[in-house]
């Protein structure tokens, strides 16, 4: 086999339609072979090519013979020191950490490990044992990397760059959504190819979400305290290879065409206007903590890929509760992920992403640090900055707790904001403030430092918690399956299950759940700031109480589609929300609310009002009785354009909402001479475009308990004739 110098960058492996430079990082390894095996089932490899050229820690060959298909791994030969930090065992095939394509991800044997083991169960492990080099050969068992033909046919597609006012974002799991979807065909359901389908493009287009946000979708390995169980990392977030696509999304018999499927889902969602956004997991990897395998980092390279606790090399330091921390001081670690976040923008074409614990990468030394070299770089970097960029802003670490400290171009999952309006629909006290706060934007939060509403990503429930019909269903968790004893998941829902634990026939309490449902999904619709929905709300799927389904590949993930009549009417109730979102400028301001009068008139950009109409004092704001707001929006005399220079557009808006146990009459503000208002929806009745439309004047308009009603002003010649001019 010919084998050239080739050259050091890129990392990986890379065809140039002639033959494959192979590049790989590690500063403390004295010897490198690569490993070539003839099919996903070699128990050893055909050839062992030593890599002798060596150029700045990077050790690289070219081959002129290889072409893509072929399955690699590596060798590495250096010291074996645990206490100074060091891992190497020539003994261990290791996967590439820039493969493209991970063909066979490990299978778990004792053998991945470099010191001695027997068995693969988790269990205590001495520092002793682990200061035993293990000499079995794993190449039987080792995760195979393969080389790509990265090249496809893009036309003319590149990223939307839909603005963040506009954006709407769905969270979803590719076979959540596809694995019981009866128009999409078996062989398709869990794969990236079936995600790419109409009947997936029809339900995310008539929702009206502008963007998904996917969970992770690179290669990941289950844990071997979970194979152990017989459960899975079915989340996602342990990943293996931050470059290839997961094969479990994979078509079954193409696992090789895995890419080619990637892009094709993304191009089919881009031409139906839909942004696709990946959830990245770069604060630490699949090889768990010190007692953990060698599949790939660890053997290379570990004590400079793994933050190590200064005082004991042998183990790491872990903010994030999984193990290990990459090393975000190693230039090279930083390379790695740039890299990766480039490779994923230009060849995968991808619209953004959202950063997992994303405080972890802030910590250059200890504390987290929010201008650290990970922000610096990415600020500077022509492609990575124009894309979105989603910090999830905590990690399990000391000062972890980060929301509202991230630097410009970052927008944040707001954690306030699922707390404050959760607190408020389970009727608290003293959180009225909070809420408004909350409401328009979280200024608080974000103005000061020059960001606008959009950096503030709005929630009331994702992936990691319950589900929305489980919020209002549960009020303890109930994560029997997982296998953990009831230790994992949240232990504060902050929602209540209104009298009955789980479900019931009792009329009144699906009501209220139903009606607290339709609360949540309206207040998350109607503030400032970008809506996150999580996926399978609109269909009201339930996980049975389960808050933390991470491990579990069945149908508690799996969306079910055939709907009640009322779980019907709450997928409706939803398109309604988002279509009504979507046409009224006033709800998607760029700019934060400045609470004075518009251009020397006096009327307010935005007014708080109390139950008799006028606005709120400070004693009313700080009194933990009051459970009730009126929000008028004016829109006529808003000096903003939306973000292509047009007039906003739309109507002025007066919003009603209503925490507590009982019904509240609201004063009609007058707004402008001969104001009129129309009601367009209240959430005491399930049925948003049935809702029986009228005018109300001067006289008010009585609230129910626990709702929210919504009203455009309007012209009384051009909309009363399709309204009732008295409340019903």
């Amino acid at each position: 086999m010919r084998i050239l110098p080739g050259k050091p960058y890129p990392l990986g492996a890379t065809w140039d339609g002639m033959g494959v430079n192979f590049a790989i990082y590690s500063e403390g390894a004295t010897r490198v072979e690569l490993c070539f095996f003839p099919t996903l089932q070699s128990t050893k490899e055909s050839h062992r090519i030593q890599i002798i050229e060596r150029t700045d820690q990077v050790w690289h060959c070219y081959i002129p013979d290889a072409r893509p298909g072929q399955l690699y791994g590596y060798r590495l030969d250096g010291p074996y020191s645990p206490k100074s930090g060091h891992r190497f065992n020539f003994y261990k095939v290791l996967s590439d950490p820039h493969a493209k394509l991970i063909s066979r991800p490990p299978i778990w044997h004792p053998s991945l490990f470099s010191y001695k083991r027997s068995d693969i169960d988790i269990r205590f492990v001495s520092e002793e044992e682990i200061l035993q080099i293990d000499p079995r050969d794993n190449a039987q068992y080792a995760p195979l990397s393969e080389v790509v033909d990265t090249s496809f046919t893009w036309g003319n597609d590149t990223q939307l760059g839909i603005p963040w006012s506009e954006t709407i974002i769905y969270e979803v799991h590719v076979k959540n959504f596809t694995a019981k979807h009866p128009e999409i065909p078996d062989d398709l359901r869990g794969t990236f190819a079936g995600f790419g389908k109409e009947p997936v493009i029809r339900h995310l287009k008539e929702l009206g979400v502008t963007a998904v946000e996917l969970l992770p979708v690179h290669q990941h390995v289950d844990s071997q305290r979970l194979f152990s169980l017989g459960l899975t990392d079915y989340w996602g977030y342990n990943t293996l290879s931050y470059f290839a696509p997961d094969i479990r999304f994979a078509r079954k018999g193409y696992l090789s065409e895995v890419v080619r499927d990637f892009k094709i889902m993304v191009k089919t969602l881009h031409n139906a206007g839909i942004e696709v956004i990946l959830d990245v997991v770069y604060n630490h990897t699949c090889e768990d903590a010190y007692f953990g395998p060698n599949l790939s980092f660890r053997g290379i390279d570990n004590d400079r890929y793994y933050r190590l606790k200064p005082e004991n090399q042998i183990l790491y330091e872990d903010f994030t509760g999984t193990g290990n921390t990459l090393n975000m001081n190693n230039p090279r670690v930083l390379q790695l992920i740039m890299d990766s976040l480039r490779y994923w923008i230009t060849e995968m074409h991808v619209d953004g992403f959202r950063f997992d614990l994303a405080s972890t990468l802030a910590r250059e030394l200890y504390a987290v640090n929010a201008l650290g070299a990970f922000f610096d770089i990415i600020h500077q970097d022509p492609v990575i900055s124009q894309v979105k960029l989603i910090a999830e802003p905590w990690d399990l670490g000391e000062g972890g707790y980060q929301v509202g400290n991230f630097p410009v171009l970052w927008t944040e999952w707001n954690g306030k904001y699922r707390d404050s309006m959760r607190k408020f629909w389970r009727g608290d006290s003293h959180i009225l403030s909070e809420t408004a706060t909350r409401f328009a934007g979280s200024s608080d939060l974000y103005e000061s430092s020059g960001k606008r509403p959009s950096a503030s990503i709005n929630f009331i429930t994702c992936h990691d918690g319950f589900t929305l019909q489980d919020l209002v269903s549960y009020e303890t968790k109930h994560n029997e399956r997982n296998l953990e004893n009831g230790h994992d998941g949240w232990n504060e829902s902050i929602i209540s299950n209104f009298g009955v634990e789980g479900p019931t026939d009792k009329k009144e309490i699906l009501e209220i759940r139903e009606r607290i449902k339709r609360n949540m999904i309206a207040t998350l619709l109607l503030s400032q700031g970008v809506p996150m929905i999580s996926g399978g709300d609109e269909l009201s799927r339930t996980q049975h109480g389960n808050n933390n389904s991470y491990c579990q590949d069945n149908e508690l993930n799996y969306y079910r589609w055939a709907l009640k009549e009322e779980e019907e009417d709450f997928l409706k109730f939803v398109q309604s929300l988002v279509s009504f979102r979507k046409s009224n400028g006033v709800l998607k301001r760029r700019y934060f609310f400045q609470g004075r009068p518009i251009r020397g008139t006096s009327v307010k950009d935005i007014l708080w009002l109390t139950s008799a109409g006028r606005e709120m004092t400070d004693e009313e704001w700080n009194s933990g009785d009051v459970k009730w707001l009126g929000i008028l929006l004016p829109l006529e005399e808003v000096a903003e354009t939306d973000p292509y220079g047009e007039t906003i557009q739309g109507t002025t808006l007066l919003i009603l909402i209503n925490s507590s146990d009982r019904e509240i009459l609201f004063s009609i503000p007058s707004y402008s001479e001969n104001t009129h208002w129309m009601r367009i929806f209240d959430t005491w009745n399930p049925k948003f475009d049935e809702a029986e439309h009228f005018i109300i004047h001067e006289e008010g308009y009585t609230l129910r308990p626990r709702s929210i009603a919504v009203f455009k002003n309007c012209n009384p010649s051009r909309d009363v004739p399709l309204c009732k001019t008295n409340q019903s």
